[in-house]
């Protein structure tokens, strides 16, 4: 099913200013893009696009309150800066199984202030000497990346009791 068909069922008869929280997982994205949302999903708090074959972020809405957003298992690898511009609240950002390779890509994030929780995993960047210690000098504000925290301590279930919200 694509993107925009099932965003259109997530809604349930709501408008899109109604909905805090949406998953549109194993759907398909045209051209690998963002579809079917607007700007005016303004109350939007949680986004899951897992598996969508997105291959960039360029068409992503202004999302003002999105704090958690879940994007693991697509085709990106840069256009990054679009969610600074796009999503500045986020606080949870998961890109793992995309195609990103270098710090460079993760850049654009700098200006995501309130990121606490960056989720790489199973990205050709895990490989790079380092890895870890350059994305914490990199990203400062973040706490937890690929789950664990500077001195390797777990970060707590954030599934547990919590409905996604931030």
């Amino acid at each position: 099913m694509d993107m925009k068909k099932r965003i259109g069922l997530e809604l349930r008869n709501r408008s899109p200013a109604e909905v805090a929280e949406l998953v549109v997982d194993n759907s398909r994205s045209v051209d690998g893009e963002v579809e079917g949302l607007t700007d005016e999903f303004s109350e939007l708090e949680f986004l899951s696009m897992i598996n969508v074959g997105l291959s960039s972020l360029v068409k992503m809405p202004s999302l003002p309150k999105l704090c958690r957003l879940e994007l693991s298992d697509n085709n990106l690898s840069g256009s990054l800066e679009t969610l600074s511009e796009k999503c500045p609240n986020l606080t949870y950002l998961n890109l793992s199984g995309n195609k990103i390779r270098e710090l460079s890509n993760v850049e654009a994030l700098q200006s995501l202030k309130g990121l606490q929780s960056l989720d790489l995993f199973n990205c050709e960047i895990t490989s790079l000497e380092d890895y870890r210690d350059s994305v914490f000098e990199l990203l400062p504000q973040v706490t937890y990346l690929d789950g664990f925290d500077q001195e390797d301590n777990e970060a707590p279930d954030s599934e547990a009791g919590d409905d996604g919200a931030c």
